[in-house]
């Protein structure tokens, strides 16, 4: 007996036919259950948008300074967006430069 029949008959004593021929058939292994989509997210909030405005560095600097200022006077949840808020509430428009 040759080395090659020693290797064919030992192969043959561990792997079982259907079960090599499942795997290579791709029928051995079951299809991923089809994916449930995610739970749907809760409507967005509708009373406020998320923006992207330019400012110049400058601007921005005194912005933050600002914010910084209002939270070691102990306002601790100021932040950009409610001192933007603040200003706007107290803009008076005829008083805005004509060239801005």
């Amino acid at each position: 007996m040759s080395d090659t029949d020693d290797f064919r008959e030992a192969t043959a004593r561990v792997l079982d036919r259907e079960e090599v021929e499942g795997v290579l058939s791709g029928s051995f292994y079951q299809p991923a259950p089809a994916r449930e989509k995610p739970p749907r997210k809760a409507d967005k909030a509708s009373h406020y948008k998320v923006i992207c405005i330019s400012m110049y560095l400058e601007d921005l600097g005194r912005l933050d300074a600002m914010v910084e200022d209002l939270k070691a006077r102990g306002l601790t949840k100021a932040n950009r967006s409610a001192l933007i808020r603040f200003a706007l509430d107290e803009v008076d428009l005829d008083k805005v430069p004509k060239g801005l």
